[in-house]
Parts: C-alpha cells; sequence; structure tokens
C-alpha cells in the first residue's frame, strides 16, 4: 500500500458490499485487466490524506464511489457533473506480492484499506452503520437515483419497477420517496416481489405467470405507467417497460445488458408514444450532493438502508455470498472488516 499521492487519500476501510458488478469483473466480463482488487461498495473512515487534498481529513466518516468528477470536462463545465466524462482514480498502485493490482471501479476495497482518489471519498455523518452506507455507494444510489434523479419520478406518478433485486428495490424506495401513487413490482420470483413490497411496492406481478403489459394497464386504468424502470439489463424485459408506460412517459435503463444484447422497436411506437427512454449510469448521482442527503433520511428513519443488508460475513466469505447472489437469496451480503 504506497502513500497517499498528492489528490489521494488511504481509507481504512469498515464495510463492502458483495456487488454484481465484483462477479462481472471476476468473470471477465469488464476487461481482462487480471489481477482485480475487488469490491467497491464500501464505507470507511479517513486514515492519511496525500497533498492538496481539502475535501477530507484523517478521521472523517466517508463513503467511496466511483465518479470522482474533474470540474473541468465539457459536462462539468455546462454545470452536469453527474455526467463527467473524465473521473478520476488514484495514480498509484496497490501491490500484492510486488504485482500491481486493478482495483475495481478504481476502489478495491475487499482489504482492510484501499488507495482512492480524494473525489471519490465523500464525508457523510457518522452516526450511521457502515455496513448500510456503504450501500449508497453503489446499488442503492443507482436504483434510488435511476428513480428520483433519471426518472424524475413525482408526487401521484405511476411507477413500474422489473426486476426486484438490490438495484430494482432502491428504485421501489426511491420512487417512494419521491412521492409515487402507484409502484408496481415485476419479478419472476416471488421471494423478491414479498421484498418489494417491504420496499414500499403498492402491487406486485409474477410476470412467469402473467403478461406484465397487460396486468400494468389493467392497475392504471387502461393507460400505462408515467415511469417504467428497467433494473435487469435484458431485451425481453426493456421492451416490457416500453409497452407498459403511458403516453408521453419514461423508460428508464438502469439494469446493466450483456455487450452484445440488442433490441428491436418499431420506429413509430417510438414516435408515436413520445416521452422519453433514458438509460441511467450510477443514478445519474452527483455524490458530493447525494450521499449526504440520502445519510441523513436513513437517520431520520425516512430510508431504510438497513433492510438491504442480508447478512454480514468476513472477507474469506466472499465466493460464498458470490453463489447466493446467483441463486437469488441475498439483496446483499456486506464485509465488514
Amino acid at each position: 500500500m504506497p502513500d497517499p499521492g498528492p489528490g489521494e487519500v488511504l481509507i481504512d476501510v469498515q464495510a463492502c458490499g458483495v456487488c454484481h458488478t465484483d462477479l462481472h469483473y471476476r468473470e471477465g466480463a469488464i476487461n481482462d485487466d487480471f489481477p482485480f482488487l475487488l469490491g467497491h461498495e464500501a464505507a470507511g473512515l479517513v486514515e492519511e490524506v496525500g497533498e492538496g487534498v481539502t475535501n477530507v481529513a484523517p478521521g472523517d466518516f466517508v463513503i467511496l464511489n466511483w465518479r470522482a468528477v474533474c470540474g473541468d470536462c465539457r459536462s462539468c463545465r455546462r454545470g452536469r457533473p453527474w455526467y463527467c466524462f473524465a473521473t478520476h482514480n488514484a495514480t498509484r498502485k496497490m501491490t500484492l506480492d510486488g504485482q500491481a493490482l486493478s482495483p475495481a471501479l478504481g476502489i478495491g476495497a475487499f482489504a482492510e484499506k484501499t488507495l482512492v482518489a480524494a473525489g471519490q471519498a465523500t464525508r457523510v455523518d457518522p452516526a450511521a452503520r457502515p455496513e448500510a452506507a456503504g450501500l449508497v455507494g453503489c446499488g442503492v444510489m443507482a436504483g434510488l437515483g435511476a428513480a428520483m434523479n433519471t426518472g424524475a419520478v413525482g408526487r401521484g406518478d405511476s411507477v413500474a419497477v422489473f426486476g426486484c433485486g438490490g438495484v430494482g428495490n432502491a428504485a421501489i424506495e426511491g420512487s417512494r420517496l419521491a412521492g409515487a401513487h402507484t409502484i408496481i413490482a415485476v419479478d419472476i420470483d416471488a421471494r423478491k416481489l414479498e421484498m418489494a413490497t417491504e420496499f414500499g411496492a403498492t402491487h406486485t406481478i409474477d410476470s412467469s405467470q402473467v403478461d406484465p403489459v397487460k396486468a400494468i394497464r389493467a392497475l392504471t386504468d387502461g393507460n400505462g405507467v408515467d415511469v417504467a424502470i428497467e433494473a435487469i439489463g435484458l431485451p425481453v424485459t426493456y421492451e416490457q417497460a416500453f409497452y407498459s408506460r403511458d403516453l408521453a412517459g419514461t423508460v428508464v435503463l438502469v439494469g446493466v445488458p450483456n455487450p452484445a444484447m440488442k433490441i428491436e422497436l418499431p420506429m413509430i411506437e417510438v414516435f408515436g408514444r413520445g416521452g422519453s427512454l433514458k438509460s441511467s449510469w450510477y443514478g445519474d448521482c452527483l455524490p458530493s450532493r447525494d450521499f449526504p442527503m440520502l445519510i441523513d433520511l436513513y437517520l431520520q428513519g425516512r430510508l431504510d438502508l438497513d433492510r438491504f443488508v442480508s447478512e454480514t460475513i468476513a472477507l474469506e466469505d466472499v465466493e460464498e455470498a458470490f453463489a447466493k447472489m446467483e441463486r437469488g437469496e441475498v439483496l446483499r451480503s456486506v464485509v465488514v472488516l
């Protein structure tokens, strides 16, 4: 572990969620820059800061993020830093037996300590449990942001969420926080649908038993929903989301598709339905703005982050946590260090 260089911070990791993206890295689905240091959904304490760091100080409780905005690219200059085109990571490399490691999403938090760019560490209220707070760093933020930021769900809106894993349930929670009147959860797993009701779904649809588009229209006076959120990343569910929205409605893709996947839609339907087809990358979040707000909501009892924590585990249990994730048995396993 090198000393922090200019603009870098050393983090004493307290907790890190086991996210599906880590599994993608392990399987070589992101890139082949092995060996990887996995783990990125983390919270911890700042141990040391490098030259020029002013946003955090030793002892601060922080959530790590993988979108350290540059402040100077064309998107940042236009006042849209959540679309930053030049996000950055620490430049000094962590090593294992002399071999440089590739930290997942520039973080690498399945370790007692990790080195990140200062902009990847966001200071939040230390009263929050690290096990819950760290989840804001990826999956929970992606889902909440898909509803609240990208989808702009508002009071009285109707929403359908396709896929009720960690990200999908966060989208349900975000829709509830935003004031949605009707929140419809769609999945093929009865256990996940039951969990979705705990997060705020007003209706559930088992799409292995019924046509979800017809069922959603039946629940919305034949109109469809104002916002349809696809949290799986499959062409078939994206198409269902597209046809389940109301005229001038919005479709939000937050599920991560396989690079080989394609979708085909009649252009007249795209034109005739109006509205918006959007993708949500990291919930279109700005960590410095959104993380402290969400932790405040958590501490006020308005955002139940603890419900996302299915189990706490040791570092050596990560492989079994991956297996549980693939079997759909957990929302999040969280490594506690």
